[in-house]
């Protein structure tokens, strides 16, 4: 199976970023996290998205605020997906780096979650590896099961007062 990376811009992004690693632990998929920076290390994030591909992985979901063109360069780089989450941020609430991740040029796509949107940045990178993975697109298909019936669940419990 692929790996998904996880890149985060600074180390103040990973108690966010985690819910994305526990929901690819929850599937089964193999990650790695790193911490590279558009800005301050831009050869490191060219060198790992430029080579993402020969080594193993298969999806790569970028987590930056503020300016946010984490997404983007590592996207320039490699013709894997990639997925980036526009992190909240003191300033601007995260919009700053919502619009950053959203509005990239043409040839250069970047699949964009809400601000803060780890959790389902992981769901994304898993349907997309379930595209060559029929174990994943089993496991997903129960989790939207499991998901419906908990809100039935909660229904029959709202209506039973």
């Amino acid at each position: 199976m692929k790996k998904v990376a996880i890149i985060m811009g600074s180390d103040s992004d990973l108690p966010v970023v985690r819910k994305a690693a526990e929901e690819l632990d929850s599937f089964g998929v193999p990650y790695e996290m790193h911490i590279m920076s558009a800005h301050r290390s831009p050869e490191a994030a060219h060198r790992f998205s430029s080579t993402a591909r020969e080594n193993g992985f298969g999806v790569i979901i970028a987590a930056a605020g503020m300016a946010a063109h984490l997404a983007g360069v590592l996207a320039a780089s490699t013709t894997l997906p990639v997925i980036g989450i526009p992190m909240k941020s003191a300033a601007l609430d995260g919009m700053d780096a919502l619009l950053a991740t959203v509005m990239m040029p043409s040839g250069i796509p970047v699949a964009t979650v809400a601000i803060d949107g780890a959790k389902n940045a992981a769901v994304l990178a898993v349907q997309m590896l379930a595209l060559s993975e029929p174990e994943l697109a089993d496991k997903l298909a129960a989790r939207k099961i499991e998901m419906a019936e908990a809100v039935a669940k909660k229904d029959a419990a709202l209506n039973a007062k």
